[in-house]
């Protein structure tokens, strides 16, 4: 349906079936700097509504008249856009930017916004997969923000110094504290707001800032049902950094007021510990926290998808579809080998279906998708729009492997 867009990443119509796509601003492969909001007028042309956003845009969402955008840049920040291109922030300084940013943002039943803030770390401590990736470089006191009060057991990681400005420097690196910065066994971190790992909602306006759950690693896609519980994806862990993990699946949760969902400890109710997560990269793991007997009991996923699939945002089939009742659509961006796990076959790259009668996922559309990122149905058609953030894959001795302009929107009509 249109193309060339570089590096989408979010979808949203407006109550009268317009397209609004959200550029992510990521410069890759000489791509312009700087999130982008574009129309998609019904006759085909486009126009930008507006530049300069701190990327990454991870979130657009329409709601009474305006677009909501989530900015993941340094700091974070949740906008609200009039369609005139006018911007007023409503959440500022929230975290990041990390290994993951401030993500998607939605309106719920009790007229709140519901949104997720995606970990700063792989889990729970900064290594050198920041510095690689870049924010450690420019943000090395930054750090995980634990949504409860935590307990160490003073796990340490030793690594290379890259920020000392010494060849040879060591750093010895604990939980919830900045890069070379050791802890203590029965050491105590307080719960702030707002925090990392974390889903968290507030007022239209951004006041009244309050926690919903914690331990949720990247809840990258959030969405409610019509019966108003809130689905979230969560993007597992990977076999990189100081602490890695091997063999996580993607997760889907049904996220409940003040429960926990096991970051940095758990995964999908299991210990982390488990042979079943021994990394190819590191020494099995040990827990990190002490105190999990003062936490809830870590919830169990509805659904697991497979590892390094990378699970992002969904759309639930709109009421009245009779054929299509009860089914989701998620968008499987796909593995980023060999960055986040060791070489290995392809995952993603396709979007599945998900039956929420028994919550089994299913086959839908594969090629010729490259990374697609986010579904949604229009409104007035009935139509399921599929955005594809384009070509972007990652290569051991070259990196980022990207082309500008890739990105597409494609558009499948469901038979009934």
């Amino acid at each position: 349906m249109a193309d060339s867009f570089s590096f989408p990443t979010s979808l949203a119509f407006d109550d009268a079936g317009v397209a609004f796509v959200a550029e992510a601003g990521l410069p890759f492969a000489g791509a312009p700097p700087g999130g982008r909001i574009w129309r998609l007028s019904l006759d085909g042309s486009r126009s930008l509504v507006a530049k300069g956003l701190r990327p990454p845009v991870n979130g657009l969402t329409f709601h009474g008249g305006h677009l909501y955008v989530s900015e993941g840049g340094h700091p974070g920040r949740i906008s609200r856009l009039g369609l005139d291109g006018q911007q007023s922030v409503i959440l500022n300084n929230l975290p990041g930017p990390g290994n993951y940013h401030t993500n998607m943002a939605v309106f719920g039943p009790d007229g709140k916004i519901y949104f997720s803030q995606g970990a700063m770390t792989n889990t729970g401590i900064v290594g050198l997969d920041a510095y690689e990736l870049g924010w450690l470089r420019r943000l090395p006191h930054a750090h995980d923000i634990p949504g409860c009060d935590v307990v160490l057991a003073g796990v340490n990681v030793e690594t290379a110094n890259p920020v000392a400005g010494q060849v040879g420097a060591r750093a010895q690196t604990g939980a919830f504290v900045p890069f070379g910065t050791p802890t203590q066994p029965g050491q105590r971190v307080r719960a702030q707001l707002p925090s990392t790992a974390a889903v968290m909602r507030c007022n239209p306006d951004g006041s009244d800032l309050e926690l919903v759950a914690w331990g949720l690693r990247n809840a990258y896609g959030l969405g409610f049902l019509a019966d108003g519980r809130l689905l979230a994806t969560d993007q597992g862990a990977d076999d990189r950094g100081s602490r890695p993990v091997g063999g996580a699946p993607d997760l889907l949760f049904e996220v409940r007021k003040g429960a926990w969902y096991g970051w940095p400890d758990f995964i999908g109710g299991d210990p982390i510990t488990h042979p079943q997560y021994l990394p190819e990269r590191g020494p099995a793991l040990s827990f990190l926290l002490a105190n999990h007997d003062e936490l809830p009991p870590p919830e169990r996923p509805l659904l697991r998808f497979p590892p390094h699939a990378a699970a992002v945002k969904f759309e639930v089939t709109p009421a009245g579809s009779e054929a299509w009742g009860g089914q989701i659509f998620v968008a499987l961006f796909g593995d980023e080998r060999p960055m986040t796990a060791p070489a290995g076959p392809r995952v993603g790259r396709a979007v599945a279906r998900i039956d929420s009668a028994d919550w089994s996922l299913h086959s839908f559309v594969a090629g010729p998708l490259a990374r697609p990122i986010d579904v949604r149905f229009n409104p007035f058609q009935g139509t399921l729009y599929i955005l594809d953030f384009g070509n972007f894959e990652v290569d051991a001795e070259r990196g980022v492997v990207a082309k500008a302009n890739s990105g597409r929107l494609w558009r499948v009509t469901l038979s009934q």
